[in-house]
C-alpha cells in the first residue's frame, strides 16, 4: 500500500474523491432542462412532475441509509466505487428506456449512488485531510458539485439549442436522442464523468483512520505518511484506540453528551433546503417562464446562475478555514433572506419582466454558494469526533436527503397552488429562523482535528 500511496498527494485524492459531487450536482440540475421536454412528452401532472424528480431522492435516502454500516463494514472506497458503479447504470438507463417507469427507474437507481457518495465522499475526505485545510478540501467537493451543475446546464442549452436546428422525424437511436427525444442525451452524458469517478477510484487509498479502526495500524500509517500526514499518525492511532469504534451503537448518538452536535447536524442541512435552493436548481426555467421570460433566455439565465453558484464557491473554498464557518453561514443567511424576500416582493407585485429579478436571484445564488452549501457540508462531517463519526454523519445527511425530497416532491404543488410569492416567502422564513440557530446554537470548528470536537461541545464554548 505505502508504494501505491506514494505518488498520489492529498490535493489529487480529494479531487479524485470530489467526483461524486461532480456526479450529484449533474444529476441534480440536469433535470431543469429535462422536466419540461417529459411534460410536454408525456403531459404529465404537478404531481408526476414532483415524483420524476424525487424518485432520484427516494433513492438518496435509501443510500444513504445504508451507507452507514456498509462503509464501516468495508471501509470508505469501496462503496464510493458501487455509487460509480450506479451512476454509470442509470445515465445508461435513463438513455436508453423505453418507458417513463423505466426511467424514473433507473433515476432512482442513481439516486442510490448519489446518497452512497454524498455521505462518503465528504466523510472519506475529511478523514483524509489535515485539520489546517479540512475545511477547505471538504469545499472542493461543493465546489465539483457546483462545477457538476454548470455543466449540466450548458450540455442542457446545447443540445437543446442544436435539437431546435435538427429536428427530425425518423432515424435511429442517436438521431431520435439528440432531436426528437434531446432529454435522453441531457440524462445520458452522466454516464460520462461516472466512468471517470470509476477509474479515477483505483488510484486513491483506503481511509487511514478506517484501517486503523481495523488493526491496520501499519498499512494506514504508511498511508499517512505517503500523504504528508505521517507526524500526525500517532496522534489519530492513539485517539482511535481509545474510543472504539465498534463498542458505539446509533443509541449513543441520541445521549445528552451529543446532543447539541445532533442537533446542529440535523437542522443545519434541513434548514438548508428549506431555503429553496434546489427548488431553484430543479424548476429554475420554470420559474423564469412563470416570470413572462422565454424559454430560451429561462435556460440561458440558468446558465448564468450556475457560473455564479460555482465563482462563489471559490470564496468558500479560501475563506472557510481563515475566517471560520459561523461568519460565512450568517452572512450568506443575510443575504439570502433579503434576496427571498424581495423576490417574492417582485412577483406579488408583478414586476418581474426587468433585470431586478436576475440580480436578486444570483444575490441568492452567490449568498448560498459561499454560506449554505459548503459550510453545510464541512460541519457535518467534521463536528462528530472519531468514535461516532460514521453513524452520526449517515443519521445527518439522511436527514438532508430527506429535506431535499421533500421540496423536490412538493414544490411544483407549492408553486401551483400559492404562486412564486408565497413560496419564496415560506423559503426567506425558513432561512431567517436558521440564521438565528447559526448564530446562537452553531459552534466554530475551525482548525480542530477531528479527535477534538468532543471539546467544542462538552467544554464551555
Amino acid at each position: 500500500m505505502e508504494k501505491q500511496t506514494k505518488k498520489i498527494s492529498i490535493l489529487t485524492i480529494t479531487l479524485v474523491a470530489s467526483l461524486g459531487g461532480f456526479l450529484f450536482g449533474f444529476d441534480m440540475a440536469v433535470v431543469s432542462g429535462v422536466l419540461p421536454l417529459l411534460q410536454k412528452q408525456f403531459s404529465l401532472s404537478a404531481f408526476q412532475e414532483g415524483w420524476f424528480v424525487s424518485s432520484a431522492l427516494v433513492g438518496c435516502i435509501v443510500g444513504v441509509a445504508f451507507s452507514g454500516e456498509l462503509t464501516d463494514r468495508i471501509g470508505r472506497k469501496k462503496p464510493m466505487l458501487i455509487s460509480a458503479v450506479l451512476f454509470f447504470l442509470s445515465a445508461l438507463g435513463c438513455a436508453t428506456m423505453p418507458s417513463l417507469f423505466l426511467i424514473t427507474a433507473s433515476r432512482f437507481i442513481g439516486g442510490v449512488g448519489i446518497g452512497l457518495a454524498s455521505n462518503l465522499v465528504p466523510l472519506y475526505i475529511s478523514e483524509i485531510a489535515p485539520a489546517r485545510s479540512r475545511g477547505r478540501l471538504i469545499t472542493y467537493y461543493q465546489f465539483a458539485l457546483t462545477l457538476g451543475i454548470l455543466i449540466a446546464y450548458l450540455t442542457n442549452a446545447g443540445l437543446l439549442n442544436y435539437s431546435l436546428h435538427h429536428t427530425i422525424l425518423d432515424g435511429d437511436f442517436l438521431v431520435t436522442a439528440t432531436t426528437t427525444e434531446v432529454w435522453r442525451s441531457m440524462l445520458g452524458l452522466g454516464a460520462l464523468p461516472a466512468i471517470l469517478f470509476l477509474l479515477g477510484l483505483t488510484l486513491v487509498p483506503e481511509s487511514p483512520r478506517w484501517l486503523f479502526q481495523q488493526g491496520r495500524i501499519s498499512e494506514g500509517k504508511n498511508i499517512m505518511t505517503a500523504i504528508g500526514m505521517g507526524a500526525e499518525s500517532e496522534k489519530e492511532v492513539s485517539a482511535i484506540i481509545k474510543n472504539d469504534d465498534d463498542k458505539v451503537s446509533y443509541k449513543e448518538l441520541f445521549s445528552p453528551r451529543w446532543r447539541k452536535a445532533l442537533l446542529i447536524g440535523l437542522l443545519l442541512p434541513l434548514f438548508s433546503q428549506f431555503s429553496g435552493i434546489n427548488a431553484i436548481i430543479y424548476y429554475g426555467p420554470g420559474i423564469f417562464e412563470k416570470a413572462g421570460i422565454n424559454s430560451s433566455n429561462a435556460l440561458l439565465f440558468q446558465v448564468i446562475i450556475g457560473a455564479v453558484n460555482l465563482l462563489f464557491t471559490i470564496v468558500a473554498i479560501k475563506w472557510a478555514d481563515k475566517y471560520g464557518r459561523k461568519l460565512l453561514l450568517t452572512t450568506g443567511l443575510t443575504g439570502i433572506v433579503l434576496s427571498l424576500v424581495f423576490c417574492g416582493v417582485l412577483f406579488y407585485t408583478g414586476n418581474t419582466q426587468g433585470p431586478l429579478l436576475l440580480i436578486l436571484m444570483l444575490l441568492y445564488i452567490a449568498c448560498f454558494a459561499f454560506s449554505l452549501g459548503p459550510v453545510t457540508w464541512i460541519i457535518i462531517n467534521e463536528i462528530f469526533p472519531t468514535d461516532i463519526r460514521v453513524k452520526a454523519v449517515s443519521v445527518c445527511t439522511l436527514a438532508l436527503w430527506i429535506a431535499v425530497w421533500m421540496v423536490g416532491q412538493f414544490f411544483p404543488w407549492l408553486l401551483e397552488k400559492t404562486g412564486p410569492a408565497v413560496t419564496f416567502w415560506i423559503f426567506a422564513l425558513c432561512s431567517l429562523i436558521n440564521f438565528f440557530f447559526s448564530w446562537k446554537v452553531v459552534k466554530e470548528t475551525k482548525g480542530k482535528t477531528l479527535e477534538e470536537m468532543e471539546n467544542v461541545f462538552i467544554a464551555p464554548h
